[in-house]
């Protein structure tokens, strides 16, 4: 049995790894799982563990008629950092095999949470910029509104990093980046530049849109943690609301200086072929990774899957499934495939599988549902409708990928264990270890 010292920093270090799991972008299954395996390795036997959207805790009882000992943490950042969710998850495989000690795992935690990253800040904005060109490929668009896109992203992440810095809530930053990126469809429409103004705030502004979070929100309810899917469902909807009042202001600017861009309609765009749609897909997809800190070795297979994911979805739904079937196959294909891609290059399956599902989520579908309803009037229905199928999609995504890991991914003695109480396959964690010691009990 740990004595009371031990319990302390063992439950520290659980809470830690949650921390940095959780605000790297993890689901609350994954990061309750994981704190729960790394408490079992190191002797602590059915601890409490609660994860929220804001703050995880863990509690542990030695004897019933003693007090239990409760430890509370704050997640006070939500970054999607795939360099620090890699290390954590290779940390926790050193754990379970017993090639680190308590000791040496809460250093090397300490590292990860206070150490910087080797890629430059430059080369994240750069890849943004990427990414929106991607996008701007996927919808059609030609090389003047794949250079508008590119340039706009670059200026929104450099803007929304020195908001940040200045502590500015992230719908202030969303506004921001939603104004960029309109008054940018405006200065092409001013200037004459024969591109249309709905394609370009599209694309522009596509960075911005909140469908992982909405995806991340349903996948959180469909594993049982309703709480953190709620919140993270309001700040999806927060967020969006901060781009439509960003663009709105933009196109009021536009009218003050005489440049009429017509109607916006950002998610009503049907400018793709197959092949533009899968190359742009692509780009988006190894951009958005590249963006997240992921590792190099990564960028070629989540391109390749990301491309091949629209492919099927473009097939799906060309032979009358409807967008939704489509999708859906796209992400059970992500699913099947993204397990042992992960483990060929060594990083968490939940890098592969959100990096390569960027290009299908209904972020655009979310902006025009919400924008159609601030309308009002006869506007309401359609964006009723529009919201509808943004949530139909995001379900479509978050159980395609589910079962597709069902599958995918060898289910073994400690992974039953682990879900007899929790649904879901792990994207993060445990479950991927292929060989975990456990120490033996004192006799």
């Amino acid at each position: 049995m740990p004595d009371a010292r031990a319990i302390n920093l063992t439950m520290d270090l659980c809470l830690r790894i949650g921390e940095l799991l959780l605000s790297s972008g993890a689901g609350a299954a994954d990061v309750t799982a994981t704190m729960g395996s790394i408490a079992r390795h190191y002797g602590l036997r059915n601890p409490e563990i609660d994860v929220t959207f804001t703050s995880l805790s863990m509690g542990y009882q030695v004897e019933p008629d003693e007090p239990p000992v409760t430890l509370l943490r704050q997640v006070v950042q939500r970054d999607i950092d795939y360099e620090d969710l890699t290390r954590v998850d290779h940390l926790v495989r050193d754990v379970l095999r017993d090639e680190v000690d308590l000791a040496a795992a809460r250093a090397t935690v300490a590292r990860v949470s206070s150490s910087g990253h080797l890629r430059p800040r430059w080369a994240v904005t750069l890849g943004w910029g990427a990414m929106s060109a991607g996008v701007a490929l996927m919808l059609g668009g030609g090389a003047v509104v794949m250079l508008i896109a590119s340039f706009s992203a670059m200026c929104i992440d450099r803007l929304q990093l020195v908001m940040s810095r200045r502590r500015l809530p992230q719908f202030y930053l969303q506004v921001a980046g939603g104004g960029v990126a309109t008054l940018l469809a405006v200065a092409a429409t001013a200037l004459d530049l024969a591109v249309e103004p709905s394609l370009v705030v599209t694309a522009n502004i596509i960075m911005l849109l909140s469908g992982i979070g909405f995806m991340g929100a349903l996948q959180d309810c469909l594993s049982g943690f309703y709480v953190t899917g709620g919140a993270r469902i309001i700040e999806a909807m927060l967020a969006t609301s901060g781009i439509i009042a960003g663009v709105s202001g933009g196109l009021a600017v536009g009218e003050l200086a005489g440049v009429d861009v017509g109607r916006l309609e950002p998610g009503a765009l049907d400018l793709k072929t197959a092949g533009t749609m899968a190359l742009g897909a692509a780009i988006c997809s190894a951009a958005f990774a590249f963006s997240a800190y992921s590792p190099k070795r990564v960028m070629l297979p989540i391109g390749v899957i990301g491309g091949t994911a629209m492919v099927i979805a473009n097939a799906v739904e060309q032979n009358g499934f409807g967008r939704t079937w489509a999708v859906a196959f796209a992400a059970l294909f992500i699913g099947l495939v993204a397990y042992a891609a992960a483990g060929s290059v060594r990083v968490p399956p939940l890098v592969v599988v959100v990096s390569t599902i960027v290009p299908l989520l209904p972020g655009l579908s979310i902006y025009r549902g919400l924008s159609l309803l601030a309308e009002g009037g006869a506007s309401s229905s359609a964006g009723i409708l529009a919201m509808v199928t943004a949530a139909s999609v995001a379900i479509a995504l978050a159980s395609g990928v589910i079962l597709g890991e069902y599958i995918a991914q060898p289910i073994k003695r400690e992974a039953r264990r682990l879900e007899s109480r929790l649904a879901g396959p792990r994207l993060v964690g445990p479950l991927r270890m292929r060989s975990v010691r456990r120490p033996r009990r004192a006799p």
